[in-house]
C-alpha cells in the first residue's frame, strides 16, 4: 500500500510538471533561427547572444537553432520544416545570400515574416516583401578601420618599411568568395591605406574562407614564396589572422629574436583579444556580436507577436536595416572588449 500511494504521489508530480510546461510552451512564440554553420566562431557568438536574450526576456520565444553546415540545400531542408510547422518568424544567416528569393517566397506565401543577419540578401529581393528586415555592419567599415591600423603603424614604426621603398607591401587572407563582407572588406583596407599616403603593393590574396586551419597553410605557403618581402597581413576574420600568426611564429616571429609582422583581423573574438593581449594579433575590429545578437532577438520577437518592429530603439535605414557599428580594438583599449 505504501508503495502504491508513493508511485500514485509521482504521478501526480508529472502531471503536475507536464501541465506547467505544456501551458509554458503555449503562451512562447516559435522562432527558427536557421544559422549557415554552427562551428564559425563569429556566427557562435551570435547565436549566444540571441539566446542570452530570450533567457533576459523570459524565454518568451521558443528557439529552434538549425544548422546548414555550409551547405544551402541543407538549410532550405531546415527552413521548410519551420515553415511547415506554422513557426511565428525566422531569423536567418544565409549560406548562399543569393539563395534568399526561395526562401523569401515560401516564407511570404506563408506569412512567416524574416529577419536576415550576417549574410545580407541583395537588395532586390530585400525589396520583394515588407516583412523582411536586415541586421548586420556595414563591412567596408570594418575594411577602412583595418586600413587605418596598417597605416597607423607603418607611419609610427620606420622599420616596418622592411626593404625602404616607401610601399607597404602585404598578403590579403579573404573570406568566402562572393559574401560581401569578405569583399568589401578586401577593398576598404587597401583604400584606407592608400588614403593615408602610403604606397602599397599586393604580393599575395586568396581565400582562407574564414578557417583557422586555411589562414595558417596559405600563410605558410606565402612565406615560403615572399619570405622577409611581407611587411603587413590582413585577414578578413580573426580566425585567418590567428592561423596566419601560427605560421608566422614557426618561422621564428614574434620571439626573442624581434621579427615581427603585423597581422589585422577583424570579429575581436575571445582568442583574438587574447593574441592582442600576448602581444601577437596586432589589431582587430570589434563586429559587435552582442549587440547584433539583441537586434535580431528583439526584431524578431515583434515581428512573431505581429507587432510593428520601428517602435524599438533602433534607426531602420531605408526601413529594412539595422546597422550595428564596428569598433577598432587595439592593445591600448582591447581589456575594454574581454
Amino acid at each position: 500500500m505504501k508503495k502504491l500511494v508513493l508511485v500514485m504521489t509521482i504521478i501526480s508530480f508529472v502531471f503536475i510538471a507536464c501541465g506547467e510546461k505544456t501551458e509554458e510552451v503555449a503562451d512562447q512564440s516559435k522562432v527558427g533561427v536557421a544559422l549557415y554553420k554552427f562551428d564559425d566562431t563569429f556566427i557562435s557568438t551570435v547565436r549566444a547572444a540571441i539566446e542570452k536574450q530570450n533567457d533576459d526576456n523570459g524565454k518568451m520565444a521558443a528557439l529552434n537553432f538549425a544548422d546548414g553546415q555550409g551547405q544551402q540545400a541543407t538549410q532550405n531542408d531546415s527552413i521548410d520544416t519551420f515553415i511547415a510547422q506554422g513557426y511565428n518568424a525566422l531569423s536567418v544567416n544565409m549560406v548562399d545570400r543569393t539563395s534568399a528569393p526561395v526562401i523569401i517566397e515560401k516564407a511570404k506565401a506563408a506569412g512567416i515574416p524574416i529577419v536576415f543577419f550576417n549574410r545580407e540578401p541583395v537588395e532586390a529581393d530585400m525589396k520583394s516583401w515588407d516583412k523582411i528586415y536586415y541586421v548586420g555592419a556595414k563591412a567596408e567599415e570594418s575594411g577602412r578601420i583595418q586600413g587605418e591600423a596598417a597605416a597607423k603603424y607603418f607611419k609610427e614604426n620606420p622599420t616596418a618599411d622592411r626593404n625602404g621603398d616607401g610601399i607597404m607591401q602585404y598578403v590579403m587572407l579573404t573570406g568566402e568568395p562572393g559574401h560581401q563582407d569578405a569583399l568589401l572588406r578586401t577593398e576598404y583596407s587597401t583604400n584606407a591605406v592608400i588614403a593615408a599616403g602610403i604606397k602599397i603593393e599586393e604580393l599575395a590574396q586568396d581565400t582562407g574562407m574564414w578557417q583557422r586551419v586555411n589562414g595558417q597553410e596559405k600563410m605558410d605557403a606565402w612565406l615560403a614564396v615572399h619570405g622577409d618581402k611581407i611587411e603587413v597581413v590582413f585577414a578578413n576574420n580573426d580566425d585567418m589572422a590567428l592561423g596566419a600568426i601560427e605560421a608566422l611564429r614557426a618561422q621564428g616571429y614574434f620571439g626573442e629574436g624581434g621579427k615581427y609582422i603585423p597581422v589585422i583581423g577583424v570579429d575581436a573574438t575571445a582568442p583574438a583579444i587574447d593574441s592582442i593581449a600576448n602581444g601577437l594579433l596586432y589589431a582587430t575590429v570589434l563586429n559587435d556580436s552582442k549587440g547584433q545578437g539583441k537586434a535580431i532577438y528583439d526584431i524578431t520577437m515583434a515581428l512573431a507577436k505581429n507587432e510593428d518592429p520601428k517602435t524599438l530603439p533602433y534607426t531602420f535605414d531605408n526601413g529594412q536595416y539595422v546597422w550595428i557599428d564596428y569598433v577598432p580594438v587595439t592593445a591600448e583599449n582591447y581589456e575594454d572588449f574581454k
